[in-house]
């Protein structure tokens, strides 16, 4: 063996590491995975059971929804009007301008109305849920429900998961025509594009699919959001400072749950 090479065993270091820290991450996916469909399983079984409270519900939906409504309306209009003055730049004298209703109504309907809002209650919605949650789960308030024998699950989860079933195809509805709208409008401002050339290329293009895939997408997207929220929640320790790692943790894996899911949906359901 020459003097400059690597013995066998000092290389065996350098290869386990890889390997380890692969091992560590699969383990921890597949503890996240088999905790996420347990809370999932408990919660259907409550609502099921008729364990839940139809007040609670009602309360969430209002939280989740409703408050919701204004930023989502923002988010709506300002993803029209970019869609339509980009569009209108990339098309001016090589297609013609009708086009633009069909590229604008697409990209809302297909992409930016679910994909956006459902960003939107990321921030609003989950970080809320997991930092709640995470309070109660450091002060032993989740404890206490457990000694009580009330179940955390049907209290605390089980709402908030049909509630965010039921919200976001609502406001994803409501952010699509909003963003449609805007765009129509910001057509007609800065291109001279009027509203019934803007409709018929809509109409043009338009698949009744569409609607469905957008649908799907948030009735997808608003169970993985509280779903997550909550099981991050429920996992907090640490005190104060765990429950903002928590919360941090939690923000980042919903929102890159939200974005793979997406990337999902083209090869399952637009082929």
């Amino acid at each position: 063996m020459s003097a400059t090479s690597t013995p066998s065993h000092a290389r065996l270091p350098l290869i386990g590491r890889p390997l380890a820290a692969i091992g560590r991450t699969s383990a921890l996916v597949a503890e996240h995975a088999g905790q996420l469909g347990l809370l999932l399983a408990r919660s259907v079984r409550a609502l099921v059971g008729l364990q839940v409270s139809f007040r609670s519900i009602l309360n969430q939906i209002y939280i989740m929804g409703a408050q919701s409504v204004p930023i989502v309306l923002v988010t709506a209009v300002l993803a029209g009007i970019v869609t339509s003055q980009q569009g209108g730049y990339q098309f001016q004298g090589s297609v013609p301008l009708y086009i633009l209703g069909s590229v604008v109504t697409s990209s809302v309907v297909l992409e930016l109305g679910p994909v956006l809002t459902a960003i939107v209650l990321v921030g609003r919605v989950g970080a809320r849920i997991t930092a709640e949650l995470g309070t109660m789960k450091v002060s032993e308030q989740i404890d206490a429900f457990e000694a009580l024998g009330r179940d955390p699950v049907a209290i605390l989860a089980a709402p908030r998961i049909l509630a965010g079933i039921i919200v976001l195809p609502v406001l994803v509805a409501l952010a699509n025509l909003v963003g449609v709208t805007s765009g129509m409008v910001a057509a007609r401002l800065t291109l001279g594009l009027g509203y019934e050339s803007f409709l018929y290329g809509a109409r043009l293009f338009w698949h009744n699919w569409d609607m469905f895939y957008s649908m799907t997408k948030a009735v997808t997207f608003g169970l993985a959001i509280p779903l997550i929220s909550i099981h991050m929640g429920l996992r907090t320790s640490g005190g104060a400072s765990g429950v903002g790692r928590t919360t941090t943790a939690s923000v980042m894996f919903m929102t890159l749950t939200i974005l793979i899911l997406d990337a999902f949906f083209p090869p399952l359901l637009l082929q």
